[in-house]
């Protein structure tokens, strides 16, 4: 099977033929749809991942078909369509398991980073950490879903997201632009905060009733023109800054929550934190059930994301790319 692999931080991907897998004890082998590529896979090729185990096949956001099962496996069957995400394994039995939130277990292990992922025809995945995929949802267009899909979908229920909340998303890249769309389909009132105004017609269209432009108004002075704020920002940029400076704008009890964020402290002021009960929280992904939730949601809304398909040997000029900043629509690579 032709695999891309990463053999080392600071090493460009290759392209190599290796063995299909079998599958072992607990374990699916996955036929290979399509994978998306994400920024966290470019930060283990930067060597941002110190418990990165190379060489390794990167990719987390992956959809395929089950081909094989192993020992002890009765669920999923042969010829299921699947999707995987980020979270790939954990140790099943701590408080964080068995309460079905492996995403804060302390023995979690992520795919395509401690594990091989779905830069290949073929993937080896944990039987219980892979999640059928919903009727109707086209399995190319669902890739990203499994990262940037799950993690904009739970970063707004993590956050209390209600058909009443007013919501601001910073950002309008792969995770922000799934975030409007999620946000205005619960029934939310949404702002979009950019740092320039060319993205306003296409967040109007994805449902923001309202865009803010950094480079002409200052964010938390516009939300706060928005009825008093926001219930929740999500900030989805690599920029953790960004987010400080909209924070003033939300409405008493008010949420920050980070989905991105950047090498930057974050800084706030501790007086309107103390006054209004605001809060600041971080969430990562999302556990299976979350996965779930989020892909029955995108069927039901009809919510897929823009893609480029590539192919398996454009993956390395995918990357490169994103590295440069001359990245556009997510990239999926498509098998076959």
């Amino acid at each position: 099977m032709l695999t891309a692999m990463a053999t080392a931080a600071h090493e460009p991907l290759i392209c190599i033929e290796r063995q299909v897998p079998e599958p072992g004890q607990g374990e699916v082998l996955v036929e290979i749809t399509a994978c998306g590529i994400c920024y966290t896979d470019l930060d283990l090729l930067q060597g941002h991942w110190p418990i990165a185990r190379f060489p390794v096949v990167p990719g987390h956001e992956i959809t395929g078909v089950v081909a094989a099962t192993g020992p002890g496996v009765s669920w999923p069957e042969a010829g299921t369509a699947v999707g995987a995400q980020f979270l790939g394994d954990s140790c099943r039995h701590c408080d964080h398991c068995v309460r079905g939130e492996q995403i804060l277990c302390p023995r979690k292990r992520f795919t395509g980073v401690a594990m091989d992922g779905g830069y290949a025809e073929y993937a080896v995945l944990k039987a219980d950490f892979v999640t059928p995929l919903p009727e109707g949802l086209d399995p190319v267009a669902a890739a990203p879903l499994m990262c940037a899909g799950l993690t904009a979908f739970n970063g707004l229920r993590q956050g209390g997201i209600t058909a009443t909340s007013r919501v601001a998303v910073i950002g309008t890249g792969g995770v922000g632009a799934l975030a409007v769309r999620y946000a205005a389909a619960m029934g939310a009132r949404v702002a979009v905060i950019s740092r320039s105004g060319r993205g306003e017609a296409a967040a109007r269209r994805m449902g923001a009733e309202r865009f803010i432009a950094t480079q002409d108004r200052d964010p938390a002075e516009a939300l706060h023109a928005w009825d008093g704020g926001a219930d929740l920002i999500l900030n989805t940029t690599p920029s953790t800054s960004a987010a400080a400076a909209a924070f003033t704008g939300l409405a008493p009890d008010g949420t920050l929550v980070l989905v991105g964020y950047g090498p930057e402290p974050l800084i706030l002021p501790t007086q309107p934190m103390v006054l209004n009960r605001l809060h600041v929280m971080v969430n990562p992904s999302g556990s299976p059930h979350d996965l779930r939730d989020a892909l029955a949601f995108s069927a039901a809304h009809g919510i897929v994301p823009e893609f480029t398909p590539i192919g398996l040997r454009d993956a390395g000029a995918a990357l490169d790319a994103m590295a440069e900043g001359r990245a556009g629509r997510r990239s999926v690579i498509i098998m076959g």
